[in-house]
C-alpha cells in the first residue's frame, strides 16, 4: 500500500510539474529583460566603472541571463536568472524588487509604518572587554560609552543608522509632538514633516552624546559606523561635528538624461528667484551658482551612447556629467556665514542641521565593516579624504552614490517588478569610485562567520595601532 501510495504521489508531482512547465511562457519574460538592458544602457551610472574597474562583461552577463530565461521551467527560475544578474554585477545601489503576491496599490499607509528598529546596527565597539556604557536619556538613539587601552581613555559613540527610519520610538514621539492621527493615512506632506522632526532630533541626540563624551574625559574619540546600513545627508553635517577641521566635501558625477536636467532647471529656477531678495554679494553668488546650473543642465540633456560600453569600450562622450558636490554647490563653507538665510540648504546641504563645526577636537578613529553602506561610507570616506580620521576595520560594502530624488526606478512591463540603478557616482580622492568601498587605514581581522564578542576582540587587539597613529595625525 505504501509502495502504491508513493508512486499516487510522484505521479501527481510529475504532472504538476509538467504543468507548470506547459504554463511557461518566456516570451514576456525576455521582454522584461530587454527592458532591463535598456536601462542599464540609459540610466546606469557606474557603468563604466563596472566594465573597467569591476572587469564586468555586461554583453556576456546578460546573455547568460537570456539563456536561463529561455531554458528556464518556470517564473520561479525566470526570477532566479533575473536575481542572479543583479547579484554576479554587485553594484549595492542596483536593486530589483519583485512585487508582493497579490500586491496592490492601497494608498498612504498610517505614520511610521516604514519606521523598523531592524535598520539600527548593533554596537560593535560596546562588546569589547573594558568597556563601560554611559547610559542617558539619550542612549537608546546614539549608545556611548568608555574603553581603556593603555593609558587612553577612548570615547566610544555609536551611530546605528544614518537614518531616522530606523528609530520608531522617535516617530511615535513625533506624531504626538505635531498632533497627526496615528491611525489614519500620512501622505508624502504628513511624512515629510515627521522626518524633518525626526532627523532633529536625532542631530541632537548626537550632539548631546558627544557633549557627554567630552565630560567624561576622554582622549580620543571613536565612532563606530559598523554595520550602518546609510541614510540621509545627515552624514555631512555629523562629520563636520567630530573634527577641527573644515571639510572639503567630494564631487558627484551625474548620470545624463532627463532625472538630472529636471534636477538642475529645479535648482537654476529657485537660486535665480533667491537671487532678486538677496543682499548683492549673495546674489552675486547665488546668479553665479544658477549660471553653472544651466550649464550642467545642458549637459544633462545631452546622451551619451552606451553602445560601446556593451562591447567592453569606451565610449567616445564621457559618460556622466560633472556635478556639484555631496553637499550641494558648494563643497565646503562656514556655516555661520549661511545661518538664517532661507536658500542656505540649497547651496550647502548640511544647512538642513543646526550643526557646529569642531564640537570634538581631537583624535578621531571611525570604525567600518562590510555592513557599513552609502551614507556611512560617505560619512568614513570625507572624514578620510580630508585626513581629519584614521579609519579601521574592513573595506566597506562598496554602495557608492546612490539614488537622488527618488531615483530613476524602471516597472517591467511583465513581471512589474521596480528596477532601479544609482543615477549618479562619486570619485574619492584617489581618482577612484566609492563604489568600491572605504579602505581602511588600520584592517582588522573580521570574519564573516564571526559573532559580535569575537569581532569585538579582533576589534580591540588593533585598537593601539590605530590609536598610534590616529595621534600622529
Amino acid at each position: 500500500m505504501m509502495r502504491t501510495l508513493w508512486i499516487a504521489v510522484a505521479f501527481l508531482v510529475a504532472g504538476a510539474t509538467s504543468a507548470l512547465a506547459q504554463s511557461y511562457d518566456p516570451k514576456p519574460w525576455l521582454a522584461d529583460l530587454d527592458e532591463l538592458h535598456d536601462a542599464f544602457g540609459a540610466r546606469y551610472a557606474n557603468f563604466e566603472w563596472a566594465v573597467f574597474d569591476r572587469e564586468v562583461d555586461m554583453g556576456a552577463l546578460f546573455a547568460d541571463a537570456r539563456k536561463r530565461v529561455e531554458t528556464a521551467g518556470s517564473d520561479a527560475d525566470a526570477r532566479a536568472a533575473f536575481d542572479r544578474l543583479i547579484r554576479r554585477l554587485g553594484d549595492g545601489h542596483v536593486e530589483l524588487h519583485w512585487p508582493a503576491h497579490g500586491a496592490h496599490d492601497v494608498g498612504p499607509a498610517p505614520p511610521c509604518a516604514d519606521y523598523d528598529a531592524v535598520r539600527a546596527a548593533k554596537p560593535l565597539a560596546g562588546y569589547a572587554k573594558g568597556y563601560a556604557a554611559i547610559e542617558t536619556p539619550r542612549s537608546d538613539l546614539i549608545p556611548i560609552g568608555v574603553i581603556a587601552s593603555g593609558k587612553r581613555r577612548v570615547g566610544v559613540l555609536k551611530i546605528p543608522s544614518f537614518t531616522p527610519s530606523a528609530f520608531p520610538q522617535l516617530c511615535r514621539a513625533a506624531v504626538a509632538a505635531l498632533a497627526i492621527p496615528a491611525d489614519k493615512p500620512c501622505d508624502d506632506a504628513c511624512s515629510d514633516r515627521i522626518e524633518d522632526w525626526t532627523e532633529a532630533r536625532l542631530n541632537e541626540g548626537f550632539i548631546a552624546q558627544l557633549q557627554r563624551l567630552k565630560q567624561a574625559r576622554i582622549d580620543s574619540l571613536l565612532i563606530d559606523v559598523a554595520g550602518n546600513g546609510g541614510g540621509t545627508e545627515w552624514a555631512e553635517a555629523a562629520a563636520r561635528m567630530v573634527t577641527a577641521r573644515r571639510l572639503t566635501s567630494d564631487r558627484r558625477q551625474f548620470m545624463r538624461g532627463p532625472h538630472w536636467a529636471q534636477a538642475f532647471a529645479k535648482l537654476e529656477t529657485e537660486l535665480r528667484a533667491a537671487a532678486k531678495d538677496a543682499a548683492p554679494k549673495d546674489r552675486a553668488l547665488l546668479q553665479s551658482i544658477a549660471d553653472q546650473a544651466a550649464a550642467k543642465r545642458k549637459v544633462a540633456e545631452t546622451p551619451c551612447d552606451a553602445g560601446p560600453l556593451w562591447q567592453g569600450k569606451h565610449p567616445d562622450c564621457a559618460w556622466l556629467g560633472e556635478g556639484f558636490y555631496f553637499t550641494g554647490p558648494l563643497a565646503s563653507a562656514d556655516p555661520t556665514t549661511l545661518r538664517g538665510k532661507p536658500w542656505a540648504a540649497r547651496v550647502f546641504s548640511p544647512m538642513e542641521f543646526q550643526y557646529t563645526e569642531g564640537l570634538w577636537r581631537g583624535p578621531l578613529i571611525v570604525l567600518v565593516d562590510a555592513g557599513s553602506a552609502s551614507a556611512s561610507e560617505e560619512f568614513a570616506g570625507l572624514l578620510q579624504d580630508n585626513h581629519a580620521a584614521l579609519i579601521m576595520g574592513e573595506t566597506t560594502a562598496g554602495a557608492g552614490c546612490g539614488h537622488t530624488d527618488g531615483g530613476t526606478p524602471t516597472t517591467l512591463s511583465h513581471s512589474k517588478a521596480v528596477f532601479i540603478v544609482p543615477d549618479c557616482a562619486t570619485p574619492r580622492a584617489d581618482g577612484g569610485n566609492a563604489s568600491r568601498g572605504v579602505l581602511p587605514d588600520v584592517l582588522v581581522g573580521f570574519r564573516r562567520t564571526d559573532g559580535p564578542h569575537l569581532r569585538a576582540q579582533a576589534f580591540l587587539r588593533k585598537l593601539p595601532e590605530a590609536l598610534a597613529k590616529a595621534g600622529r595625525r
